[in-house]
Parts: structure tokens; C-alpha cells; sequence
């Protein structure tokens, strides 16, 4: 799941972005509104969490123009402004929840699963790809019913091969979506978590599933 929290406190947002990459989560940020609001208009986010004081643009007009753009990602309207006011002014722009500074941030996360948990138009926190079953907000992992025991990199990179199956995925791709960095091109992590991964996921006596395209990535083959 990939979030994008838009907040013009640099502390606080690389103390929420250290503790929610904690929890599994990919966390871009964003420190004014208009970088905040490009991020959302181009990027599919799972969920944004969004300052009302914000440089530039403030939170209610962004909420109000992705709503504008047909853009349905869930927002989280975070603002030291705790009042009827603009909680009600934020939800009536569109925003789905609303919590004050300060928090908690077990509170954080709980308000995040919980948002997750709903649906956006048909969108299903389920993805299910062959005899795969992935559980976006559990975090759940089947295959023919047996769990699957993924540490939170590998998870990612289930997650993108099982929403691109039978698409080539080049290092970059897998690169910006897990790591959110360019790594070394003399670096073998993809390649050290990807032959994990392979054997966590492939059954005994079966090609692997996750192919090695040379010169180009890797393809997740399924049926």
C-alpha cells in the first residue's frame, strides 16, 4: 500500500513516514500544496494523509480539487485546528476522516487501517491472481488456502507482480515501488529478495513462477 502524506512540518512528517514504512507501508511526502496536490493528481495513492495549514495551497482546496478531478483516494485531514468547524468544512470538501494534532500514533495507524478497510467505488482491499489471495489490509498471503509468511519488502514486491501479471517488471519499476530509490547498479538486493521470494511462493518440483527476462526484469507467469 502506498501513501502520500502532505505536511509542511518536516519533523513530524519524517517521524509519521519512519513509523508507517515500519507497519509495511510505501510513504512519499509532500511539504506544501502544491507539490502535495501534483503527487495526488499523478500518483495512485492508497491513501492520503493531508495538513489543512499548509504552504502555497491549503488542505481544504486540495481535498476539494481531487474530489473535482474524480480523484477518490482516501484523505485524512490532520490539522492542529480541532474544531467542529473545520471538521465539518474538511468532510464536506470530501475528506473521509479527520484527526488533531497532537496524536498518538498508534491512533494514526488505527484511523489508517480503518480507512482502508472501505471501499473506494468497486475497489477491494483483496487481490486474487491465479490460486493467489492477497490481503491488502490484513496483509494475508495464500496460495491454495496455505498462508505465506512475507517479510514487508517481499510483500511489496508480491503485491506489484500480482497487480501486473504476466507483464514484464524491470529493476527500475521495483525500485521506485519498494524501495522509493535508485539502488547502485552494482547492487544485488532485488535479485536476493526476489530468489527469496521464490522460495517462499513456489511449490516443489514447479518452474518458478517468477521468470528472470534477460536484459529487461522479471514477469510474474500466471494462469
Amino acid at each position: 500500500m502506498r501513501l502520500l502524506i502532505v505536511e509542511d512540518e518536516k519533523t513530524l512528517a519524517n517521524l509519521m513516514r519512519r513509523s508507517l514504512t515500519e507497519e509495511g507501508y510505501m510513504v512519499d511526502l509532500a511539504f506544501n500544496g502544491v507539490e502535495g496536490e501534483m503527487l495526488a493528481t499523478e500518483v495512485p495513492y492508497d491513501l492520503i494523509i493531508l495538513d489543512i495549514m499548509l504552504p502555497d495551497k491549503d488542505g481544504f482546496e486540495i481535498c476539494n480539487n481531487l474530489r473535482l478531478k474524480k480523484i477518490n483516494t482516501r484523505i485524512l485531514m490532520l490539522t492542529a485546528k480541532n474544531t467542529t468547524v473545520d471538521k465539518v468544512k474538511g468532510l464536506d470538501m470530501g475528506a473521509d476522516d479527520y484527526l488533531g494534532k497532537p496524536f498518538d500514533f498508534a491512533e494514526l495507524s488505527a484511523r489508517i487501517r480503518a480507512l482502508l478497510r472501505r471501499e473506494v467505488g468497486k475497489s477491494s482491499p483483496i487481490i486474487n491472481v491465479g490460486d493467489f489471495s492477497l490481503n491488502t489490509v490484513t496483509r494475508e498471503i495464500k496460495r491454495s488456502d496455505v498462508n505465506i509468511d512475507l517479510t514487508n519488502k517481499e510483500f511489496c514486491i508480491l503485491e506489484f507482480f500480482m497487480n501486473n501479471p504476466n507483464a514484464v517488471i524491470t529493476r527500475r519499476m521495483l525500485e521506485d515501488h519498494c524501495w522509493n530509490l535508485t539502488l547502485d547498479s552494482e547492487s544485488n538486493l532485488i535479485e536476493a529478495y526476489i530468489q527469496r521470494l521464490r522460495k517462499k511462493i513456489d511449490q516443489s518440483g514447479e518452474v518458478s513462477l517468477i521468470e528472470t527476462v534477460r536484459g529487461a526484469g522479471y514477469r510474474f507467469n500466471i494462469k
